[in-house]
Order: structure tokens, then C-alpha cells, then sequence
């Protein structure tokens, strides 16, 4: 049974792979049979695959058609941003306000500087990981475990969005834009809570001109 599980999980994480790098677009059908061939595995392990996933929030299942990568839709775009706003912009203010270690965001940013740059080319889930990696420590920086688990529920969903904003940054530019926010952290908390605002913000337009290039929007 562990090694089921097991396998599950690898052909999981291998199907996560795929979507981080946008390989997988919104409205993709994953066929347990083609899966099966692919992996060299039972439609059992896919189906326990394909429902980690689902769980994750990075595909759905539908009754009769089997699993897909989700549409990307506007309302789509606004609910997570809504919700990472709420999340990421109140522990913000708990961490300045309470004077926490911003450390962690710090190394975060230094960690993004060293993978997204004009002079290498590095792979784009990579990059999203280490945008990532910002955003979560500035959750983490709160101090409150509830926070950071409501966090967490959103982290592969927006990573996967992500994915798709790639034709709107040149190489580097996410990493400015971070710089310039960690920068801004250190000026005072309503400088602070108005440039991580701004960052969100920039994160959502660029997924919403992806929606309309796509035909979505």
C-alpha cells in the first residue's frame, strides 16, 4: 500500500512539474489511459495522482469527464487575490507593527535576485518558486500559525497562475520589483502595506492581459 502511495505521489509531483512550467494550460483534459502509458503505471495510481491534485487546488474533477486543468477566469483571478490581499497585507502589518525578524524576506529577495537576471537563463517554476519563497516568509514574518496554514492553501494555485504571466516580464524584472518591496518594508508600515498592495497588483494585471491574450477575457 505504501508503494502505491508512493507512486502516486511521484506521478503527482511530475504532473505539478508540468503545471508550474505552464506546460499544462487552463482547460487541459488528463486522460487517466494516456497517463497510465506515459508513467508505466495502473489507472489506480492515476486516479490517486490526479485526486492529490485536485485536493491541491490545481485541477478539478468533473463527474463523467474526468479531471482538468482549471479555466483561468477573471473571477478566478479576483478570489485568490482578494484572498492573498487579506492574508499577506494583514500579517504584514502584525509583523512591522510588532517589530518581527524580516530576515526571511530579506534572504528571500537575495534568493530571487540570484535566479531571476538578465544574464541567465533559468527555468521559469524556478523563478515562481523563489517569488514564492518572498511572499511566504512575509506571511510567516506574522508570527501566526493560522495565518501561514491559510496561506499555504493558496501557494500551488497561484504558483500554477503564475506560470502563464511569463510573456510579461523580461528577465530580471520580477526581481526589481521585489527589491524595490523590500526597500519599501523598511520605511514605515503604510509605505509598506501601499507597495505590497502594489506588487499584488501587478501580479494580478499580469494574469488578467494572460486571460485576455488567451481569448478569456
Amino acid at each position: 500500500m505504501g508503494e502505491d502511495r508512493a507512486a502516486a505521489e511521484n506521478v503527482a509531483a511530475a504532473l505539478r512539474a508540468q503545471l508550474l512550467d505552464g506546460a499544462l494550460p487552463p482547460g487541459s483534459h488528463l486522460s487517466e489511459e494516456q497517463l497510465a502509458s506515459a508513467f508505466g503505471v495502473g489507472r489506480y495510481t492515476i486516479r490517486a495522482a490526479l485526486r492529490l491534485l485536485v485536493t491541491a487546488g490545481l485541477l478539478v474533477h468533473e463527474r463523467h469527464r474526468g479531471a482538468f486543468v482549471p479555466q483561468l477566469t477573471q473571477e478566478r483571478i479576483d478570489e485568490l487575490f482578494t484572498y492573498r490581499g487579506v492574508i499577506e497585507l494583514g500579517s504584514l502589518r502584525l509583523a512591522l507593527e510588532r517589530g518581527h525578524d524580516l530576515g526571511p524576506i530579506e534572504a528571500a529577495v537575495a534568493e530571487l535576485d540570484g535566479v531571476d537576471t538578465p544574464h541567465r537563463s533559468a527555468a521559469w517554476h524556478d523563478v515562481t518558486a523563489a517569488h514564492k519563497a518572498i511572499h511566504h516568509a512575509i506571511v510567516a514574518a506574522a508570527g501566526n500559525p493560522r495565518l501561514l496554514a491559510a496561506y499555504a492553501a493558496c501557494e500551488d494555485e497561484l504558483q500554477v497562475l503564475l506560470a502563464f504571466i511569463r510573456p510579461e516580464f523580461e528577465p530580471g524584472g520580477l526581481a526589481r520589483i521585489h527589491r524595490d518591496l523590500l526597500t519599501a518594508l523598511h520605511q514605515g508600515v503604510e509605505t509598506a502595506q501601499l507597495a505590497l498592495a502594489d506588487d499584488l497588483e501587478v501580479g494580478r494585471q499580469g494574469i488578467v492581459r494572460a486571460l485576455a491574450r488567451s481569448g478569456g477575457g
